[in-house]
């Protein structure tokens, strides 16, 4: 006890020293000397206590085991809390040191991160004013002569004033100054604030707390910069704001930052490779992406894909109105099927069955051959019901389809084909560099390599490279995918080039519509292009003689009914034709070497995905029941003379209202339980016992599970009931 005593002593006195030295002024190193003794005598001093209390807790064990004096227990106890008193402050101190030099954990970050989006969010609207606030609700109240400037076009403005609207991609608010950078498009450009003159202290805190995302007005001077801005795409120039106003601002939190959604593949990569504990980021799922498409759509990548869908768009119309095409727009309902296929979405017409066309094969050979438009293009929707999961099939997507007649040869097509796309590709180097650019960026890919001069290989040879380098394949059979990306890589290695044409497919493995080949009838005039080893599209010389086209129908398996007024059009006199089917979304994905289709199709339809806000979906009975009802209600009754009206519903249409009034019965249960789980969280915080709230929570479920089966069995009594 005297020991800890003393150096307790002594570590006051050099407390005092150190003290009187900060207080006179002395040389650093006297100070740091100073300190450096003070920390020293500080830990002898709780090595003593410690000591001294593992000392006194075994005299007061051994004490009470003796039945000693009692008046030395309570006098050594005091002594153990006196020293407890002393040591307890010095681990607080040290935990509270250790978690400073640590930095905030991963959950202090995300409450830190909350608290800033709340508060950004909770900001008080500030009614505008003539420097800055949000505008009042556009309700084209009136029009003004003010003009705004496109971003992409603001280096020619440098040294003006410009008037710009824009997302606010990032906000960052330092003190007296703030940087916005705006972005459009593609493009973005950073915006500076500095508090002074004009601009006042609380606008520089109105746009500091201007939500990610939100709409804004800038109105500014361009100027120029020594140092490139990395953040912007217009790294030379930027906006020192004058005025700032919000159009629309973001009231809710995003479900994922748009920074994130913008990483590359690289760092995405890098970060996917390390230790889950180690990593730096969390990847936005895709689905996520999906389920809020709207949101991910305005990254610069995206902006850029989409732009470039409608530049292939473009491109082609041009090129085929330039050689004499019209366009022309086909039924999206038929009758039976299009192309004798079952991959249809069939739907009631009137009583009659119809389905979602396939393709406009048919119509546009009408058009083509039989009502003499010779050469006729169409860029429309096409639908079909495979239920294919892979990274190429959509059961929607955008169709280029064009037909055109022929003298002699369906090479005629074939070339004016090959040609086309030349077109499309230089066109897409030329004119769209920036787009492609932006895309580079996030996706690197290699620029596609194509010849002037389009290769054209036969079915043969395409199968004897395959045979040649060690595959085994069936030279008159199908080619699979894996097959086609083989091929495609030989074809590069062999002939320098990511694009070509097979020709002369087996005549098994085409559509009924097909022409036979004149020399070998086991194969047919038809044609297939491929792209970095994957197919994106399928052609062919068409049949135009009635009885050969039946004929061909019939061996098909094909019922010549569902083809009448089809067959009838080739009976009055057809010209010999031939063209070919494109898929948009796919052309683009290889052109830019994206792994997925649903990158290029702005809102992707395959066999799990019906709608971008598909959380209702994700519940396979709310699934089915809004696609029952989204069938009915595309079929409708007509009125009897007995009931001027029309019976409220048919026996069909009661079955599908009611399924979907329980599927939203059902959704709204579950929004329910959605509600519980976090009265059950938010119970924890307001001392609701837990096993009370868990238990609250499963009678729930069960009440749920319990009312979706007499569901289910309701509809299964009532169907064997009526039939």
């Amino acid at each position: 006890m005297e020991a800890t005593e003393g150096l307790r002593k002594q570590v006051e006195e050099q407390g005092n020293v150190v003290r009187e030295l900060k207080t006179n002024k002395a040389p650093k190193e006297e100070i740091s000397a100073a300190l450096n003794k003070l920390f020293s005598l500080k830990t002898e001093l709780k090595e003593a206590q410690q000591l001294e209390m593992g000392n006194l807790l075994e005299e007061i064990t051994k004490l009470k085991n003796e039945n000693g004096d009692e008046n030395l227990i309570k006098e050594k106890e005091a002594r153990v809390e006196q020293l407890q008193k002393f040591l307890e402050p010095q681990e607080k101190e040290k935990k509270q040191k250790d978690k400073k030099e640590a930095g905030p954990s991963k959950k202090d970050l995300r409450k830190l991160k909350r608290a800033e989006e709340q508060s950004r969010s909770e900001s008080a609207i500030v009614p505008a004013n003539d420097m800055f606030g949000d505008y009042p609700l556009c309700q084209s109240a009136e029009r003004t002569e003010r003009k705004w400037t496109p971003l992409e076009e603001i280096e020619n403005h440098i040294g003006e004033e410009v008037l710009i609207r824009g997302r606010a991609f990032n906000v960052n608010h330092k003190g007296k100054c703030c940087f916005i950078i705006l972005r459009q498009h593609v493009d973005s450009v950073q915006c500076c604030l500095f508090q002074g003159g004009a601009i006042s202290k609380a606008m520089v805190n109105y746009a500091g707390k201007i939500p990610k995302e939100s709409i804004i007005d800038i109105y500014g001077i361009v100027q120029k910069v020594e140092t490139p801005i990395e953040s912007a795409t217009f790294k030379n120039v930027e906006i020192s704001v004058q005025k700032v106003f919000v159009v629309s601002r973001v009231k809710v939190e995003l479900p994922f930052q748009l920074d994130s959604a913008m990483r590359t593949d690289a760092e995405i990569a890098a970060n996917e490779a390390l230790d889950e504990k180690d990593r730096k980021f969390i990847t936005v799922n895709p689905d996520t992406r999906l389920d809020y498409r709207w949101i991910d759509l305005r990254t610069p990548c995206n902006q850029a894909i989409v732009r470039l869908s409608s530049a292939v768009c473009l491109l082609f119309r041009e090129y085929l109105l330039q050689n004499d095409f019209v366009e022309i727009h086909t039924p999206k309902i038929n009758p039976g099927t299009s192309e004798g296929g079952s991959n249809v979405f069939k739907l009631d017409y009137f009583g009659s069955q119809a389905c979602l066309a396939q393709s406009p094969q048919l119509y546009k050979q009408m058009t083509t051959a039989c009502a003499d438009f010779e050469r006729v293009f169409e860029i429309g929707p096409v639908f079909r019901a495979e239920n294919s999961n892979t990274h190429r099939h959509l059961t929607e997507f955008v169709g280029l389809d064009m037909e055109m007649t022929i003298k002699e040869h369906y090479y005629e097509a074939v070339n004016m084909i090959a040609n086309m796309f030349v077109y499309i590709f230089d066109g897409l180097n030329a004119r769209f560099a920036k787009e492609l650019n932006a895309v580079q960026q996030q996706h690197p890919f290699t620029p596609l390599v194509y010849p002037k001069q389009t290769l054209i290989l036969s079915y043969s040879e395409g199968m004897q490279l395959l045979i040649d380098n060690g595959f085994d394949v069936d030279p008159m059979g199908d080619l699979s995918t894996p097959m086609e990306k083989q091929l495609g890589r030989l074809v590069k290695e062999k002939y320098n080039t990511d694009f070509y044409i097979l020709d002369k497919f087996p005549l098994s493995i085409r559509p009924f519509y097909t022409m036979p080949d004149p020399h070998n009838p086991k194969l047919s005039n038809s044609y297939d292009i491929f792209i970095r080893g994957e197919e994106i599209v399928s052609g062919a010389q068409r049949i135009h003689d009635p009885e050969l086209l039946a004929e061909r129908a019939k061996a098909c398996g094909i019922s010549i009914e569902s083809l009448h007024a089809y067959l009838q059009s080739f009976s009055h006199g057809a010209y010999p034709h031939a063209g070919c089917g494109i898929g948009l979304e796919r052309v683009v994905m290889l052109f830019l070497g994206l792994p997925n289709i649903r990158y290029t199709s702005m809102f992707p339809r395959d066999p799990k995905r019906c709608n971008p806000l598909s959380v209702c979906y994700r519940k396979h009975e709310y699934s089915s029941a809004k696609k029952s009802s989204a069938c009915t209600s595309l079929s409708t009754s007509s009125p009897s003379p007995s009931e001027p009206f029309g019976s409220a519903f048919s026996e069909s249409e009661e079955r599908a209202s009611r399924a979907a009034a329980v599927s939203r019965i059902r959704f709204s249960i579950s929004s329910i339980l959605g509600r519980i789980d976090l009265r059950y969280l938010t119970s924890l915080d307001t001392g609701l016992k837990k096993k009370t709230a868990k238990c609250t929570m499963l009678l729930a479920k069960l009440v749920f599970f319990l009312f979706c089966y007499f569901c289910i069995l309701h509809d299964v009594l009532l169907t064997r009931i009526k039939a």
